[in-house]
């Protein structure tokens, strides 16, 4: 997997969105990332809703969804 920085959308953050995600490049989340937080967002609607997670919050839960 790679990362790929997603389209400048004015914020501060570095969003970057996995070559995982689907061809028509609008069937993935992204993730930006700070000192202390994980952010994510739809990357279908940048603008929208965002969601923050503490390392060890989105550590439990990549090892979650890696099971699945």
């Amino acid at each position: 997997m790679t990362l790929t920085p997603s389209a400048g959308d004015g914020s501060a953050l570095n969003w970057v969105k996995s070559s995982y995600s689907g061809s028509d490049n609008n069937d993935c989340v992204e993730v930006a990332t700070t000192p202390g937080t994980i952010h994510v967002r739809d990357s279908k609607n940048v603008q929208g809703p965002q969601l923050a997670f503490a390392p060890g919050a989105w550590a439990d839960f990549l090892s979650h969804a890696a099971r699945r």
